[in-house]
């Protein structure tokens, strides 16, 4: 339709004059609208009259829900998403959702990094301008908020708030998954990402992602090589405090904990955890691919390469690649003909601990396979294994040229010279060859 009235001003045109007359207070600055109770004036009359609401406590606008009452109409429109579950206002970045368009302001300066919030004395920036306040307290010393039972003050009222809890016993904060309580809701929340996974801290330089802010932190001074935390013994330089503490038993001796079972004492609670499992025969990591469980996490992403394939221990002389570094170590003896493993009856060396216990049975007479079918004992599982072929008449090795099948591997090699004319067992007299050599 026409708008026949023009400003001068900015020629935004409008239908009627007084929409005109209203928008020219833009210009000039009038506000013709004074309150009468403190003066303060408004360019519309709408404005005044929402005003004044906080002079007469007019609250007209009612929640059909619960009764709350609010001076303004877009604060129960607002109120009301509590009851609706509408959260209008959506993070481009992220997909994040909030009821009110401040919070996602606020929000958003997570993504652009915005801390619009100056501190005068440390020019320290913040996202909320509250915790500029609470940050200024550092500087004034200032602890208004004081618990009741032991006098200990506070720069935050939520601090007291949670060291109330101390003296209460409440733990208000429940996981809906497990049940289990906490005093505060940040230990809460980063509780949940137990169950939800969810690692929101991320590191710049490697895209390593983390549960908890301060894991983090800590986790970037592999990056930056920082290490604050010193050995007044030995000057030994550490990336956490707890591995300080752990660091410092070396020189103390100190082994706190003991197991229960066996009394035996450890300097790391983990190590003790590990051992635990011995006795209550836990095995807690177990493989997605395969049903497998470990009592140990090392020895379940050790066996996980079985199915990745994944071979990351490779051998400076030959190349040759492992999935463990044990296997490295054991396939380095090859090159360097190292036998640390000797039986103490006939000093005989192997290069492999279960080549050692195997040899020993020959001094001992253990005999620890026994045959479920006719009680045959045998020192040696690859024995018992071919043993049992004999009951089950399963033949695994197969000929490629004529699919004869055969229950020991020896005897399809013997079988093959058939078909490849291979004689390698050679007379020292005469020469003559042969496929066997008994």
């Amino acid at each position: 339709g026409m708008k026949p009235f023009i400003c001068t001003e900015c020629n935004k045109s409008f239908t009627h004059k007084s929409s005109l007359t209203i928008h020219q207070r833009i210009h000039t600055g009038m506000k013709p609208f004074i309150c009468t109770e403190c003066n303060k004036s408004f360019t519309h009359k709408i404005s005044l009259t929402i005003h004044q609401r906080i002079h007469t406590g007019m609250k007209p606008f009612i929640c059909t829900e619960c009764n709350k009452s609010f001076t303004h109409k877009i604060s129960l429109t607002i109120h009301q998403r509590i009851h609706t579950g509408m959260k209008p206002f959506i993070c481009t970045e992220c997909n994040k959702s909030f009821t009110h368009k401040s919070s996602l302001t606020i929000h958003q300066r997570i993504h652009t990094g915005m801390k619009p919030f100056i501190c005068t004395e440390c020019n320290k920036s913040f996202t909320h301008k509250i915790s500029l306040t609470i940050h200024q307290r550092i500087h004034t010393g200032m602890k208004p908020f004081i618990c009741t039972e032991c006098n200990k003050s506070f720069s935050q009222k939520g601090n007291l708030t949670t060291h109330q809890r101390i003296h209460t016993g409440m733990k208000p904060f429940i996981c809906t998954e497990c049940n289990k309580s906490f005093r505060e809701k940040g230990n809460l929340t980063i509780h949940q990402r137990i169950h939800t996974g969810v690692k929101p801290f991320i590191c710049s330089e490697c895209n390593k992602s983390f549960c908890q802010k301060t894991s983090l932190t800590m986790h970037q001074r592999i990056h930056t090589g920082v290490k604050p935390f010193i050995c007044s013994e030995c000057n030994k330089s550490f990336t956490h405090k707890t591995s300080l503490t752990i660091h410092q038993r070396i020189h103390t001796g100190m082994k706190p904990f003991i197991c229960t079972e066996c009394n035996k004492s450890f300097s790391r609670k983990g190590h003790l955890t590990t051992h635990q499992r011995i006795h209550t025969g836990m095995k807690p990591f177990i493989c997605t691919e395969c049903n497998k469980s470990f009592s140990q996490k090392e020895y379940l992403t050790n066996h996980q390469r079985i199915h990745t394939g994944v071979k990351l221990f490779i051998c400076t002389e030959c190349n040759k690649s492992f999935s463990q570094k044990i296997s490295l170590t054991r396939h380095q003896r090859s090159h360097t003909g190292v036998k640390p493993f000797i039986c103490t009856e006939c000093n005989k060396s192997f290069n492999r601990k279960g080549n050692l216990t195997k040899h020993q049975r020959i001094h001992t007479g253990v005999k620890p396979f026994i045959c479920t079918e006719c009680n045959r004992r045998f020192s040696q599982k690859v024995h018992f294994t071919e043993h049992q072929r004999i009951h089950t008449g399963v033949k695994p090795f197969i000929c490629t040229e004529c699919n004869k099948s055969f229950n020991r591997k020896g005897n399809l090699t013997k079988h093959q010279r058939i078909h490849t004319g291979m004689k390698p067992f050679i007379c020292t007299e005469c020469n003559k060859s042969f496929r066997e050599k008994g």
